[in-house]
Order: C-alpha cells, then sequence, then structure tokens
C-alpha cells in the first residue's frame, strides 16, 4: 500500500496482559491514496521498535506498506480512538513481518501531496463556528465536526 499519511497519534505503552510486569506500545496513522479512500493503520510491540517506527515518518511523508495483516475493524469501538474511514477494514503492522518505507512524494507520485488538504469528512457535515454560537444551547452534549483554519501561531 503507497499512500500519504494524513494523520498520526503518538506513542503508548500499555501493560502486556500475556507478560504481567511488562509493558507493549503502539501508535496509528491514517494514510490516504485517493480523494475518496484513506484506512487506518495500527501498530503494537516493542518499545523500541514502536519508537523507531513512529519516528521514521510525519504527517506529510509519503510511505510503502509492505506486508500488512488486514483486519475488520470493530466500528464502535475503533472510531472512538482514530479517525472515521470509508473502510470496513484496518490495518496491522508486525515487527516480524511488516515493513514502512518513507519516500519523497515527488518519487512515488505528486498527486499524493494534494490529498494531504483534503477534508476527510463529508462537506456537508461540518458546523461553523457561527452556528455553534448561535445554536449552543440546542447542541449541548451532541458530537460536532468543526471545519477550521489556522490563521497564525504565536
Amino acid at each position: 500500500v503507497i499512500g500519504v499519511v494524513i494523520g498520526k497519534t503518538d506513542v503508548r505503552g500499555f501493560p502486556d496482559r500475556k507478560n504481567i510486569g511488562s509493558e507493549r506500545y503502539t501508535f496509528s496513522f491514517t494514510i490516504r491514496d485517493s480523494p475518496t479512500y484513506f484506512i487506518n493503520v495500527n501498530s503494537w510491540g516493542r518499545e523500541d521498535y514502536i519508537r523507531s517506527l513512529s519516528e521514521s515518518f510525519r504527517v506529510g511523508d509519503c510511505v510503502t506498506i509492505e506486508n500488512p495483516l488486514v483486519q475488520s475493524k470493530e466500528a464502535e469501538r475503533e472510531e472512538k480512538f482514530n479517525p472515521v474511514t470509508p473502510s470496513c477494514y484496518k490495518l496491522l503492522l508486525s515487527e516480524n513481518h511488516s515493513v514502512v518505507k518513507t519516500s519523497s512524494c515527488y518519487e512515488v507520485d505528486t498527486k499524493l501531496l494534494s490529498l494531504l488538504h483534503l477534508p476527510v469528512k463529508d462537506p456537508q457535515d461540518y458546523y461553523s463556528l457561527g452556528d455553534i454560537t448561535a445554536n449552543g444551547q440546542s447542541l449541548d452534549g451532541r458530537i460536532l465536526n468543526v471545519l477550521a483554519a489556522v490563521m497564525s501561531v504565536s
């Protein structure tokens, strides 16, 4: 699978249920290869493997993923912690079988770069800040999608 990384989580550690007293590490990222399709990728493993893999690329990089495990996603649980994707699958990276290679998007396909700037949600599924301000009470407790742009950072 070749795509551009459009999102990425930080590395997290969890107690390993199989080996009491040790930890397993994980991080996730989302790749996109067309305007319509993107998929979440999860990786679990030893701390040094996960940290090294996470540091090997960043959002905006093009990656080639070789030998991922394709799994059906558990929509309700998966989408609580990862971006909602149009696919009913997710990719799982294994330290022993999978490889992630980073390359310049110019080397792969310049069309991938334009995918970075496309929203991942339906354009009709957003609230403007004005709508939220005007209808704040009626929206209380609801999960909303907001499309915004950063004007400045200081």
